[in-house]
């Protein structure tokens, strides 16, 4: 026979937990209600200072630049900064080594066409610069630069790192990529830029 638990039992036990109808406290409410009120309001109240002569005053046509083909020159500066100084180096010193510097080099020096053919088409092998034997690949720019970017990085680089030649201009480029239009493969270093020279 089962034993009814006696009232005695039952009143010294604690009762059930439970939420009744406030599961989060009113405290609490209260806090995010006032947060929610004062951000509403300080978005309506606010005084907005938006004055379009207060903002940034550069034009789409500004932040696009200016093309090199379209009236505006070609900064030979920030093509040197894009496609050659990961190899020569922002000092045009290249890496000893590795990379040929670009100061006091005699293929940047020699008359406008080498430079120009040594861009335009690249170079692979054995390449002397300054008494030094370099041997790697340099890339071709013919597809990757046009006439008046090849041009200004050029006039660039024999403007800088110590050089004084003259500048190149965008319509010797367009006559060596014109004649060397044929050419697929780069010079072959020395071998073939030593008789390029005479």
């Amino acid at each position: 026979m089962i034993e009814q638990p006696n009232d005695d039992a039952r009143e010294r036990e604690n009762p059930d937990p439970h939420e009744k109808n406030r599961p989060v406290p009113r405290l609490v409410l209260l806090v995010v209600s006032a947060l929610v009120v004062w951000a509403v309001s300080y978005i309506f109240l606010t005084q907005r200072n938006d004055a379009p002569e207060l903002g940034d005053q550069r034009t789409l046509s500004t932040l696009q630049g200016k093309p090199a083909g379209a009236g505006g020159a070609a900064d030979g500066a920030q093509v040197y900064a894009a496609n050659c100084v990961a190899c020569h180096q922002a000092t045009g010193a290249g890496l000893p080594g590795v990379f040929p510097p670009l100061g006091g080099s005699e293929w940047v020096l020699a008359a406008d066409k080498l430079p120009v053919n040594i861009l335009l088409h690249g170079i692979t092998g054995k390449l002397t610069v300054k008494g030094t034997p370099y041997s790697g690949q340099m890339p071709a720019f013919k597809d990757k630069l046009s006439d008046a970017e090849i041009a200004a990085v050029l006039s660039y680089v024999r403007a800088n790192f110590g050089n004084a030649a003259g500048k190149i201009a965008a319509d010797v480029v367009k006559g060596e990529r014109d004649a060397g239009k044929d050419r697929k493969d780069p010079w072959n270093g020395d071998e073939d830029l030593d008789k390029f020279k005479q």
